[in-house]
C-alpha cells in the first residue's frame, strides 16, 4: 500500500480546517500543515491532529509555499488539500481502496475536482487535478499565483474519487491581482498560464478593458495550453458583453474558440444565450441542440460543466421553443431538463406555468 503525505497551506482558516481533517485524517498517513501567518486559531487547531505544523513567511508566493510543504513530507507520496476541501464519506472509503491497489507505478495522481453543485448537492462543475506526486522524481509547484505541479513519470487518473470544494468564504478578494500586479512591477515575466489567469482576474475585479487586452495578447501568442485558450475565449466573451454594446463582438471572441478545438457544450451554449438575448431563437436553438449531442470530455484537464451538456440546454431550448410558438417541444425540453435537476427552480416554474396554462385552455 501507498504511503501519503497529506500537506496543507493555511492561514486563517479556523472556521473550516477541522472539517477538512477530519474528512480525511484516517486516510493519510501523515498530515504536514504550513502556516503561512494567521492571527485566529488555525494553527491550535492543527496541532490537534499532527505534530508537523510549521510557519512559513508568506512572500506571495503560493508555489514557494506549497513546495515548503512538500519538503517536510515523509511518505512516498505528497498530496495537497486546501482547508475548504473536504473527502465526502463514499470518496474517503474509494481512495483508501484506491490507495491500496491502484499507485504501485504511478509518478503523478490525477484526482476530479467537485467545486460547484446542484440543488441536491450533485456536481454540476468539476475538473480534474494533480493531487498526489511521488515524492521520488523530480517536482516542482510553480506560478505565484494558480499553482501548479509541475513533474514526470507517469500520470494516473483516479476513477470514482474526487475532492469535495466547500467554500466558506463569502467575498472574493483582490490577492491574486495584487500578486500579478507585484510580479509585474518587479519585472518578472508572466508566463502564458499567469497571463491568463491574470485576465480571469481583471475581470472577476471589473477591469474590463484591461482584462480584455491581456487575455486577446494570450489569445495572440502561440504559447498556451489550449484548455486555458478556450476558456479565455469566453471570458473575453463576458468582458465584451459587460463592456461594448455590440454583441457581435462578443459573439465573435466565443467562435474563435473554434481555432483551437472542436465545439465545446460550455461554448456553445454561451452562443445560444448571446442569441436567445439578441431575440433569434432558431439560430439559438441550433447552438443548445449541438450543445446536448456534443460528449463530455473530462480528461483533457479543462473545466467541464456538467449543466451544459443537459440541463441547460435543456431549460434554455424550452424557452426558445415557446418563443417559436412550439408548446410541445417547449414542455418536452422542459421536462428532459427536469431530469438532470428535478429541483431546479427554473424547471419548476416553467413545470407550474405549463400546467396552469393548460388548466386555463381547458376552462
Amino acid at each position: 500500500m501507498a504511503t501519503v503525505s497529506l500537506c496543507m497551506i493555511v492561514k486563517n482558516e479556523e472556521a473550516v480546517l477541522a472539517r477538512c481533517l477530519e474528512s480525511i485524517r484516517d486516510a493519510v498517513d501523515e498530515i504536514v500543515i504550513v502556516d503561512t501567518g494567521s492571527t485566529d486559531a488555525t494553527k491550535e487547531i492543527a496541532a490537534r491532529y499532527t505534530d508537523k505544523v510549521y510557519d512559513f513567511a508568506w512572500i506571495d508566493d503560493f508555489a514557494a509555499a506549497r513546495n515548503f510543504s512538500f519538503s517536510r513530507a515523509g511518505m512516498e507520496f505528497a498530496m495537497w488539500l486546501d482547508a475548504d476541501d473536504v473527502f465526502t464519506d463514499k470518496d474517503r472509503e474509494a481512495f483508501l481502496r484506491l490507495k491500496a491497489s491502484a499507485w504501485e507505478n504511478a509518478d503523478v495522481v490525477m484526482m476530479r475536482y467537485n467545486t460547484a453543485f446542484d440543488e441536491q448537492g450533485k456536481p454540476v462543475f468539476s475538473y480534474y487535478r494533480e493531487r498526489l506526486v511521488r515524492l521520488s522524481v523530480p517536482y516542482a509547484w510553480k506560478g505565484r499565483v494558480h499553482e501548479a505541479i509541475v513533474c514526470s513519470g507517469r500520470t494516473v487518473y483516479a476513477e470514482g474519487v474526487a475532492v469535495t470544494h466547500q467554500s466558506a468564504k463569502t467575498t472574493y478578494s483582490d490577492r491574486n491581482l495584487r500578486i500579478y500586479e507585484r510580479q509585474l512591477q518587479e519585472g518578472e515575466p508572466l508566463s502564458p498560464r499567469d497571463r491568463f489567469y491574470y485576465g480571469r482576474e481583471l475581470y472577476y475585479h471589473r477591469h474590463y478593458a484591461r482584462a480584455i487586452q491581456v487575455l486577446s495578447k494570450f489569445l495572440d501568442d502561440a504559447q498556451g495550453w489550449v484548455e486555458n485558450k478556450i476558456e479565455a475565449c469566453k471570458i473575453l466573451s463576458y468582458c465584451m458583453q459587460e463592456s461594448r454594446d455590440n454583441p457581435a463582438d462578443a459573439l465573435a471572441a466565443l467562435s474563435r474558440s473554434f481555432l483551437y478545438d472542436l465545439p465545446r457544450a460550455e461554448i456553445c451554449c454561451e452562443i445560444g444565450n448571446l442569441l436567445m438575448q439578441m431575440q433569434n431563437y432558431q439560430a439559438a436553438v441550433f447552438w443548445f441542440e449541438l450543445a446536448r449531442s456534443l460528449p463530455e470530455n473530462d480528461k483533457n484537464g479543462g473545466f467541464v460543466s456538467a449543466d451544459s451538456h443537459g440541463y441547460l440546454p435543456c431549460i434554455q431550448l424550452c424557452v426558445c421553443y415557446y418563443r417559436l410558438g412550439d408548446r410541445k417541444k417547449a414542455e418536452e425540453c422542459n421536462r428532459m431538463a427536469g431530469t438532470y435537476r428535478p429541483a431546479s427552480s427554473a424547471y419548476l416554474y416553467n413545470l407550474k406555468f405549463f400546467q396552469t396554462a393548460q388548466i386555463s385552455y381547458r376552462k
